[in-house]
């Protein structure tokens, strides 16, 4: 009985992110899905990131969290839509409320969506949540065995965001091993080696947002 319960939570799982993703597509809006560790650094990726792209690209964030508002109100000096989804305990955001977050921003204004998932790298990588792509933001911080420890997110992933290499000196982090790894899993996958100290080393992560967003908007990007 456990088990077909599973399987229909999945199934509506599915069903809702199919639609999400028709929505977003008549749309014309890109919506990146990051995925990471609790301390991988994805709010401040995209603090980062926002201050490079919000002059040029109307974006909006849906924040996941367990509790508290910490990550939201970080965003809101950004001046952007920004929509907080407290999960009480599940560890991932699902479709269905992934959507009703979409629901409140105007999408007729908008180029890209940043969702940040709950901090947790195995059950976000299981729900498809509509999105065009799952970014895995890894910390050197963590080690560099978590490719081989939490293989599911490496290979559903379309982007590997390799983050805090500037702590590397301070570490025992392989950066071989960690690439290594990812490649076994799925051979074809981009990895940016990125630190938010060091400006120049997100230009790879901005040049692929910005590619993305004119594949899936048909606009030109902005000089």
């Amino acid at each position: 009985m456990e088990i077909k319960v599973m399987k229909k939570v999945m199934q509506a799982n599915i069903e809702k992110a199919t639609e999400i993703r028709d929505l977003l597509n008549r749309k014309n809006i890109l919506m990146v899905n990051l995925i990471g560790s609790p301390g991988a650094g994805k709010t401040l990726l995209i603090e980062k990131t926002l201050v490079r792209l919000k002059e040029k690209y109307n974006i909006a964030t849906i924040e996941g969290d367990i509790a508290s508002n910490k990550d939201a109100l970080r965003l809101q000096k950004y001046r952007i839509p920004v929509v907080l989804i407290n999960t009480y305990g599940s560890c991932h955001l699902d479709s269905a409320t992934v959507e009703k977050a979409i629901l409140e921003l105007d999408l007729d204004s908008l180029d890209l969506i940043f969702v940040e998932n709950v901090g947790n790298l195995v059950c976000p990588a299981e729900f498809d949540i509509g999105e065009d792509i799952k970014v895995a933001v890894a910390s050197t911080a963590e080690g560099d065995d978590k490719p081989e420890k939490y293989p599911l997110l490496f290979r559903e992933a379309g982007l590997v965001l390799l983050n805090k290499v500037d702590l590397i000196p301070y570490t025992n982090f392989d950066i071989k091993i960690f690439n290594s790894s990812v490649r076994k899993l799925n051979g074809l996958l981009p990895i940016y080696e990125v630190s938010c100290v060091d400006e120049n080393s997100l230009e790879g992560w901005i040049d692929w947002l910005e590619e993305s967003i004119r594949n899936k908007t048909g606009i030109a990007v902005p000089i």
